[in-house]
């Protein structure tokens, strides 16, 4: 008995050594990563609360892939459809008469900014069809890949077994047996309720469908955090489709609990469709190691109408948060007004500084917030920053004719942005995204007479009655925002 009690108690200092061993490391682990002081507080916090729990969740979605370069697609640059799209000659920035508009003109500093941080290029002859809610959208997509002649690329973050899900697959199943090639790129975490039946008929019918960072669990993953929340279509290189609808039944039906789902997606014709492409085929060559050398897929086409759009796509394997700046500087060199609408909102310091410096200078500074959410810890974390933005006088609204999805950024009357990327920390750094930045002031007028809309359905939220609010409400804001960079 008196070994056994002697050899149960160096077991358990061992076990206890091993424990603030691993504690400890982990702890260096975060340190060293030098990211965020809030998110390097925020984990310390999860550890040194839940030590064996705050473990593993680091491990699953708090490392910092981006320095590290897990993802490693620098050189995608030298493949072949990046060597195929620099062949065509867009539009020179300092040269071209359209910057003899002096709002455009004031916006050139962001062109260039996307220009150096993602390779993002400039394109002029475009055609840009705003689509709101799913009733357009899917009529515009579906129309578009009925006429596909040749091939029809797809990606997507979320596509549900539902009726919208199952009528796209059949007619990708339709379109395949036709000889168009269909490529489809899907994230595996989006899709983790998608079943194999549902992915095994378009694969047997000639569709090429991979699944985006598969993650397999028990494997301990460090993918499971870095996820391809895109939504993007190409049909036969000339029609595009980029924007903040998945595929399911709730963005055409909307939700029982949360009303209508209001979103925002574009339909593009003309040059900017080509950087969508190599957009997805990039991906693509991600996915399945194939790089794609056929020049039918980079054939530039030029609409008939004058559009300036930049598509910008980023993620942790680049070395910049393109889209991030690219929204920091809009917003920074804002002279009249700054509207936004997300459906979840947590900026980075940064945005939120330039935010309420913009409001301060002088700047109209509206924001749609979302009056009920699909997240509850995201819908509280959100609602922590309206305190501090009101008193900055920016103006808020909360959203309650349904849940606002759009992802919209929209400045000075002239440039406009829509895309995939939601103005909080997740998009920002974590995510691959993609957004269409557009500089012009007709297509702008049409999204802002929107948004103007929007409001109309949306309550304004005034300062004093903010403060107000019951006070169970501002401590789970309070809590909430103590982990909203971890989200």
């Amino acid at each position: 008995m008196f070994l056994e009690g002697v050899f149960g108690e160096k077991v358990s200092l061992v076990l206890e050594i091993v424990y603030f061993l691993t504690i400890a490391f982990t702890v260096i682990l975060i340190i060293q990563q030098k990211g965020d002081p809030l998110k390097t507080i925020s984990w310390l916090l999860v550890l040194f609360l839940l030590p064996i729990i705050g473990i593993v969740f680091y491990f699953f979605f708090g490392k910092n892939y981006r320095k590290e370069k897990i993802f490693s697609r620098k050189g995608i640059a030298d493949l072949e459809q990046m060597r195929i799209l620099n062949q065509y000659q867009f539009i020179e920035l300092p040269h071209s008469n359209l910057f003899k508009n002096k709002k455009l003109h004031q916006k050139m500093h962001i062109m260039r900014l996307l220009l150096n941080s993602s390779k993002s290029l400039v394109t002029e002859y475009n055609r840009v069809k705003v689509l709101n809610n799913g009733e357009n959208t899917f009529k515009a997509i579906f129309q578009a890949i009925e006429n596909a002649k040749d091939h029809v690329h797809l990606e997507y973050y979320i596509i549900d077994d539902d009726k919208i899900g199952n009528q796209l697959r059949e007619l990708l199943i339709k379109k395949a047996k036709e000889g168009v090639k269909i490529r489809l790129i899907y994230d595996d975490v989006g899709c983790w309720s998608l079943p194999d039946d549902f992915i095994e008929s378009l694969s047997n019918a000639g569709v090429e469908i991979n699944a985006f960072l598969p993650v397999r669990f028990p494997t301990l993953t460090n993918k499971i955090n870095y996820r391809n929340h895109r939504k993007i279509v190409v049909v036969d290189g000339h029609i595009g489709f980029v924007g903040g609808l998945n595929i399911a039944d709730r963005y055409l039906e909307g939700n029982p609990e949360l009303g209508i789902w209001r979103d925002t997606h574009l339909q593009i014709e003309g040059e900017a469709v080509s950087s969508l492409q190599v957009v997805f085929l990039i991906d693509w060559y991600f996915v399945t190691d194939q790089v794609i050398r056929d020049e039918k897929y980079f054939r530039t086409e030029k609409a008939d109408e004058h559009h300036l759009v930049q598509i910008t796509a980023c993620g942790p394997d680049s070395n910049w948060a393109s889209i991030m700046q690219a929204y920091f500087a809009a917003i920074a060199s804002a002279q009249s007004s700054i509207y936004i609408s997300s459906p979840y909102f947590l900026p980075n310091e940064s945005i939120l500084t330039a935010l309420k410096t913009a409001s301060l200078s002088g700047v109209d500074v509206r924001i749609i917030l979302p009056a009920r959410s699909d997240s509850k810890i995201v819908f509280w974390a959100t609602r922590s920053y309206v305190n501090e933005l009101l008193e900055a006088g920016i103006k808020i609204y909360f959203y309650e004719k349904g849940f606002p999805h759009s992802k919209l950024l929209i400045v000075d009357g002239v440039l406009s942005s829509v895309g995939t990327a939601n103005m909080d920390i997740r998009s920002f750094d974590q995510n691959f995204e993609v957004s269409a930045i557009i500089y012009d002031e007709a297509i702008t007028t049409e999204l802002q007479t929107y948004y103007l809309q929007d409001l109309e359905a949306s309550t304004y939220i005034t300062l004093d009655n903010w403060e107000k609010r019951p006070r169970w409400d501002s401590i789970r804001e309070s809590v909430a925002r103590i982990f909203s960079p971890l989200l």
